[in-house]
């Protein structure tokens, strides 16, 4: 049947006057899904018992619990959903007084970047809203339960590239936003991108966050490990990018996977500071993850990366603040889980 988990409020409230309802019942229904979080329709008690059987006739709440979880020792978890069929991975990473979401918004991913593990998992289908929200709601449940730190942000990084669905991308976005849903604040939500053209949908119909996964400022040499590049290159993004004010609270991030010798460069730092002239952005430095580098591989060659050392990243990291681009270095998180940047690959169900 049907998830209710994922309608937007109009949705709801043409899903109540099919069910013979009042338009109003749409608001409690949203009430019901988003602000109390209920897991079935029984639980909705201010809608008549025959409003409820009518729903429950073509509908669910849409609601289901993880099937596996691992445990990182500094305090990561992923965990292992179905959806559609399919699996995906979610991971939470607590941090002193927050705790932060990674969802995944396709089975697998098709943008083929050579050097993440995701990538070779190939593309298995779009996730719905419901769940996308779906693994929003059950890891926020889980931590309450056990005591952990409620969510207090979310990033759209799991697997996938969610511009790639961004109809479902946007709805869950809506949702997660708007005064009739959760009402979060846009500025607790960050949605990560390898630069495709419906970049500029987001742009235009979300105030979230935005990362763009960069990795390399030299379209040629992008090109070599992001196919997408071939699409939409890194030059576009970022001139589409200054066409938008970034000089308030909505903030524009790269994401800098680093490899010794291969894009760790002062020439790469040059190229970097050339094309954010004008930008207000920043530069997240990542560790690669040697993890990756065992797995990663087409059916015709192995993928060796290896990843730069500390004290280049920390070199590339002040050079470039030095002249202006703020940059840091991200902590790595539950890469003993294969949790870490890069490593969903579903290694959860094996």
């Amino acid at each position: 049947m049907e998830p209710l988990l994922g309608k937007t409020l109009v949705e709801l409230q043409e899903v109540a006057l099919a069910a013979g309802l009042q338009k109003f019942a749409g608001k409690q229904l949203a009430e019901w899904l988003y602000v109390r979080r209920v897991r079935t329709i029984d639980d909705m008690t201010n809608i008549s018992l025959k409003g409820r059987e009518a729903l429950k006739a073509a509908y669910t709440v849409g609601r289901h619990a993880p099937v596996r979880e691992a445990v990182s020792t500094d305090g990561t978890r992923k965990y292992l959903f179905e959806a559609g069929g399919q699996f995906v991975e979610t991971v939470y990473i607590p941090e002193d007084d927050r705790a932060t979401l990674c969802v995944s918004t396709q089975a697998g991913c098709k943008m083929g970047c050579r050097f993440c593990m995701t990538g070779t998992l190939g593309f298995h289908g779009h996730l719905h809203a419901s769940e996308i929200l779906n693994q929003i709601f059950e890891t926020d449940a889980l931590a309450l339960a056990d005591g952990r730190e409620p969510l207090s942000n979310i990033v759209y990084m799991g697997e996938g590239e969610p511009m790639d669905n961004m109809d479902e991308v946007l709805r869950s976005l809506e949702i997660m936003t708007a005064a009739y849903g959760c009402a979060w604040s846009p500025k607790r939500i960050t949605v990560s991108t390898v630069g495709v053209p419906a970049m500029k949908r987001f742009l235009d119909e979300s105030e979230c966050h935005l990362a763009v996964s960069m990795h390399n400022p030299f379209g040629a040499e992008r090109a070599q490990i992001m196919p997408a590049e071939k699409i939409m290159p890194i030059a576009d993004v970022i001139a589409l990018l200054k066409q938008y004010d970034w000089t308030h609270q909505r903030r524009v991030s790269f994401e800098y996977i680093c490899w010794a010798g291969k894009n760790d460069s002062v020439r790469h730092a040059k190229e970097i500071i050339r094309l954010l002239k004008g930008l207000n952005s920043r530069i997240n430095l990542i560790r690669f993850h040697e993890g990756v580098e065992k797995v990663a591989r087409t059916n015709k060659e192995e993928r060796h990366f290896p990843g730069s050392n500390e004290k280049q990243m920390e070199f590339l990291r002040d050079y470039l603040t030095d002249h202006g681009v703020t940059t840091t270095i991200r902590r790595s998180r539950g890469e003993d889980i294969l949790a870490a940047c890069g490593m969903l690959v579903n290694s959860l169900t094996v």
